[in-house]
């Protein structure tokens, strides 16, 4: 597949390729466009265009914008941007006033008074979409009623009525609108016994794009660019979290480390280490970026895998009305965007800003387990572990696999007073535990995030993180092996180990940290003092601390954000992950009531729940034909920071890789050339 960013020779290219593969209607589909373009526009970049064209022209009288914000998102050269206050000035001398100002009447429909509502006369408030009825089209064509879920909060008003206010009908409601317009559709007398089934199904069958045949002509391919971009090369690309900025007033997604780089509350210029020292940069280092006239200043970072002579720069940054969670972070890298390329931009010329850095809140460094990353420890010590497929099929590496493991149990020896806790079936029918699949994991953090929402975990902020105190119960750790141009990334998901011979139960003076009869190390927060023992004496540094009171007890909308299970715990007070203790009652409760053990998989943690690959399994390790156990039986299943004899729950199946041996070797030779 090609990239949305690449020239149509490009994908013609690929076009060609996957046909000699026979790719066709197979692994690849070939439909009509959902989206229809007006005619005489082939993008949307083009009808964009068109529209600043008719307002510098004074042709347009009434400008509408429906959820949208373009004096924020537009390309620079169009001139939307409204860069007229010392607060939003990129440069001391730049001055512009947006070309929204040009039409007489402006009138803004958007979730959020952002940029582009301040520059109009009238904003009104918008329905979410979770609050309105409409309809959408999947990518093969296939239409779903979309209904609405809860009442709107504040009034707003639907797309579907903002545009009824210019027709005939102005008081219809989006039901009569979205019902309407499928009853002209389907005008029969069984209308109501479809619309219903409709309903019912979250989709309308019949309605999917037929598939096209097509064959790509090899005369017809547009010849390929091949002249070398001049200077560097800059690649804005949405935010992993934040995408295009819409979501920048959204705390969670902000404080959530990003996949590679694991910025909070930022956004950085990303370069490679070759081009970082050929410019004399380093991480922190403030740079200004001008390309065609245009400079913006910016951190800049230095991360491996990046390609030489490359910046990348995210977008959804830089922004002065998002709200209050959104305000003055980052870096508006839209002001550096032009509409005939609005992601790629060549020729950039980088200038070191002498003396001036800026701290970007990374959590890289943050509870590290290593005591000298700078050796690869990770690696001799056996935190992330990966094997070739040849070698996890080799019965004697296997066998010094597992002699490795018994020998890290140190014959039982540990520095903490190890206590006997039974879990057999005549004492307790469960003792849960949890595998981590490491080949599974693409370091998505969606199990971060989902354990944020499930077990009502503080946003704490910028200045907090930099300092080392978020709050996230479950964290993702990267190592990085091999060549720093092209590094195999390895990611570690690292939730409490929930151990048999606890580190942080016989330290706590107070009791609040204790063994339960299934396994679990449970926080008892009525309890909690806030001496921090349990922290200190956490070698896996999963523990968070209330430094500050950052829970909000009176503003009635955050009381509908908390999940009433779980406790909301105040300032002075320790917490770390729970297995979902909250899930596991819930589910023994419905055991009781059915007079029924809990089946294996009926209770997921939320972390389990959300992950997009299954990498995290989760279950009663006393029951041997439970998915967990057999997970747990096999050879590659390891623990971290075994040889502390810490005894985890958790645990982790090792990293099972298949490489091409030829292209291995051909690696390895261009590796011996670099270096």
């Amino acid at each position: 597949m090609a990239g949305e960013t690449q020239p149509p020779a490009v994908h013609a290219l690929v076009h060609a390729i996957n046909e000699a593969l026979g790719n066709a209607g197979k692994t690849v589909s070939y439909l009509d466009p959902v989206t229809v373009l007006p005619d005489g526009f082939t993008s949307h970049m083009d009808s964009l265009r068109d529209l600043a064209r008719d307002i510098e022209a004074k042709k347009v009288e009434l400008l509408v914008i429906i959820d949208s914000n373009p004096v924020y998102t537009a390309p620079a050269d169009l001139k939307f941007a409204h860069l007229h206050t010392e607060s939003d000035d990129p440069h001391p001398d730049w001055k512009q006033e947006s070309i929204l100002l040009k039409a007489p009447y402006r009138v803004h429909v958007g979730l959020y008074q952002d940029e582009t509502a301040q520059l109009c006369q009238w904003h009104i408030n918008a329905a979410h979409y979770l609050e309105s009825w409409s309809d959408a089209r999947t990518p093969d064509g296939t239409f779903s009623i979309i209904q609405p879920l809860i009442n709107p909060l504040y009034d707003g008003k639907t797309v579907h009525e903002i545009l009824g206010a210019f027709t005939d009908n102005p008081n219809l409601s989006s039901y009569d609108w979205v019902r309407g317009y499928w009853k002209a559709q389907h005008n029969t007398p069984d209308f109501e016994l479809w619309w219903r089934k409709a309903l019912h199904d979250g989709f309308i069958a019949g309605e999917t794009l037929p598939e096209k045949k097509v064959s790509a002509r090899s005369a017809g391919i547009p010849a390929a660019q091949t002249k070398a971009a001049e200077g560097l090369e800059l690649v804005l690309r949405p935010d992993p979290h934040v995408y295009d900025g819409r979501f920048a007033n959204n705390g969670w997604l902000q404080e959530l480390p990003k996949p590679i780089t694991l910025f909070t509350w930022d956004n950085a210029a990303l370069f490679s280490f070759n081009t970082a020292k050929k410019l004399g940069i380093t991480s922190d280092h403030m740079v200004e970026l001008e390309v065609g006239g245009r400079r913006l200043e910016t951190v800049a970072w230095v991360i491996p895998g990046m390609p030489d002579d490359c910046i990348n720069l995210h977008l959804g940054y830089g922004r002065y009305w998002a709200g209050r969670t959104g305000n003055g972070h980052g870096y508006n890298a839209y002001l550096l965007s032009v509409s005939e390329s609005p992601r790629v931009l060549s020729g950039v010329n980088v200038k070191l800003l002498m003396g001036q850095t800026h701290q970007v809140a990374a959590v890289h460094v943050h509870h590290n387990v290593e005591f000298d990353p700078g050796v690869e420890e990770w690696k001799k010590r056996g935190i992330a572990r990966a094997m070739t497929l040849d070698e996890y099929k080799d019965p004697k590496y296997l066998e010094e696999f597992n002699q490795k493991k018994k020998e890290e149990n140190l014959g039982g020896l540990t520095m903490y007073n190890p206590q006997e806790h039974p879990y057999d079936s005549k004492t307790t029918p469960y003792a849960w535990g949890m595998t981590i699949d490491l080949n599974s994991c693409i370091g998505c953090s969606a199990c971060v995030i989902a354990c944020q929402a499930e077990n009502n975990i503080p946003v704490v902020g910028q200045f907090e993180v930099t300092r080392g105190r978020e709050m996230h119960w479950i964290r993702i750790d990267h190592y990085f092996a091999g060549d720093l141009d092209n590094p195999k990334t390895h990611f570690q998901p690292v939730p409490c180990m929930q151990c048999e011979n606890a580190p942080c139960e016989v330290v706590c003076p107070v009791g609040a940290t204790v063994h339960s009869t299934e396994g679990l190390n449970d926080m008892v927060y009525n309890r909690c003092v806030g001496t921090r023992y349990c922290s200190n004496n956490c070698p896996y540094k999963v523990r968070r601390f209330n430094f500050m009171l950052y829970a909000d007890f009176e503003t009635p909308q955050f009381k509908l954000l908390n999940n009433p299970d779980v406790s909301v715990r105040s300032r002075g007070v320790m917490e770390k992950c729970t297995y979902c203790v909250q899930r596991i009652n819930r589910g023994r409760i419905e055991a009781e009531e059915t007079g029924q053990p809990i089946p294996d998989g009926k209770i997921k943690t939320a972390c389990q729940q959300a992950c997009p690959t299954d990498a995290i399994v989760f279950g009663n390790i006393n029951d041997p034909q439970s998915r967990v156990s057999k997970l747990k039986a096999q050879a590659h299943n390891y623990a971290m920071l075994a040889e502390l004899n810490t005894r985890p729950r958790t645990t982790y199946l090792a990293e099972v890789t298949n490489p091409n041996s030829k292209l291995g070797n051909e690696s390895e030779r261009q590796q011996a050339e670099h270096s």
